[in-house]
């Protein structure tokens, strides 16, 4: 007897029938998913991006503790000396089309000669696409979506020639939240980290002190943020001070352990926008730890970004542009290879 196609094919036949060709693609990258094995990488699907003199190639990574499916940008410079790489890791029910279209982080990446990763959470792994920032499993180093995330970072990297002191990640709510998991969890794979709109390591271990996390309520420190790593990644973070989705004391939780030396505060505003408070905390030495964007009448939206995406908000400060300039002043200097 004939074994049964998996449901993503057969999804994907219907959908094609229909005509709906980027549904019936989505269907099949998540079939893909759940039959790649271990450690490959599927042959990647290439397409211009609209408007960009880049490349945007779709792909799935298979590592041992899962696979995903990815998006990649790839700048019109590339070639010949090592590029920088940023991971973007977008926030719950949005997809990596939708969050490269709100943060424009292509357009900023191409004028400086970034790559840009988008790996895809699946709903397979979470009905909303959040990534699982609140278990346990996924809050450290070689286990759970971590370990498939620094997989894949890796395989990119490998791939691509890029140059390995120069690796960042950001994300926002849910994805900000797993951005500052995979600094903590690999400071020897990123050398910054950007948190738009999350959460601290740590803050919750499951579904119901998520939550209360998101609410501001102030949990005991969890088993994550205690582990202590070699380095500390400097990191540079936003949030709306209106955030009803993901409470701002959020962000605050986050700076006691970059808050080294001095600190030295900026208040200003967007031209017809909104009024943002920006905070740099420097170490004895003078290089900068963190920087802390509080944006006044901001809500849970990537600050300065294009209606074309979900979740963003055009009158706030440009994220994206003082995430890649933050970015562009730190080296990881763990990094020989």
């Amino acid at each position: 007897m004939m074994k049964p196609w998996p449901t993503g094919l057969l999804d994907a036949t219907v959908l094609t029938r229909q005509g709906r060709l980027a549904e019936a693609t989505a269907a099949i990258q998540r079939a893909m998913a759940q039959h790649a094995r271990p450690g490959s990488f599927a042959h990647p699907e290439e397409r211009v991006v609209e408007g960009g003199p880049g490349r945007f190639i779709s792909g799935l990574y298979a590592g041992r503790t899962g696979s995903r499916p990815y998006k990649l940008y790839i700048p019109a410079a590339a070639g010949g000396e090592a590029r920088p790489l940023i991971v973007m890791l977008h926030g719950c029910t949005q997809t990596p089309d939708d969050f490269a279209a709100g943060t424009r982080m292509n357009a900023a990446a191409e004028e400086r000669g970034y790559f840009v990763l988008y790996p895809e959470q699946t709903c397979g792994a979470n009905h909303s696409r959040c990534w699982n920032w609140f278990k346990r499993g996924d809050q450290k180093r070689d286990s759970g979506e971590p370990a498939i995330l620094a997989g894949m970072t890796r395989e990119i990297m490998s791939r691509h020639g890029i140059e390995p002191r120069r690796v960042y990640a950001a994300g926002l709510s849910a994805g900000g939240a797993m951005a500052a998991v995979m600094g903590q969890a690999y400071p020897d794979i990123f050398a910054a980290i950007g948190v738009h709109s999350g959460l601290a390591v740590g803050t919750a271990h499951d579904v119901p002190s998520a939550f209360a996390a998101m609410r501001g309520a102030t949990p005991a420190p969890g088993r994550a943020a205690q582990r202590r790593t070699a380095r500390l990644v400097p990191a540079i973070l936003f949030h709306g001070d209106r955030d009803t989705t993901v409470h701002p004391s959020n962000s605050e939780q986050q700076i006691p352990p970059l808050a080294q030396g001095e600190r030295s505060v900026e208040r200003g505003r967007v031209p017809g926008g909104h009024a943002y408070t920006r905070s740099v905390h420097s170490d004895p030495a003078g290089r900068v730890t963190l920087e802390h964007w509080l944006v006044h009448g901001a809500g849970h939206a990537w600050s300065g970004g294009s209606k074309s995406g979900s979740y963003t908000d055009p009158k706030g400060p440009d994220a994206t542009g003082a995430m890649l300039r933050f970015f562009a002043q730190h080296e990881n200097p763990g990094r020989d290879d």
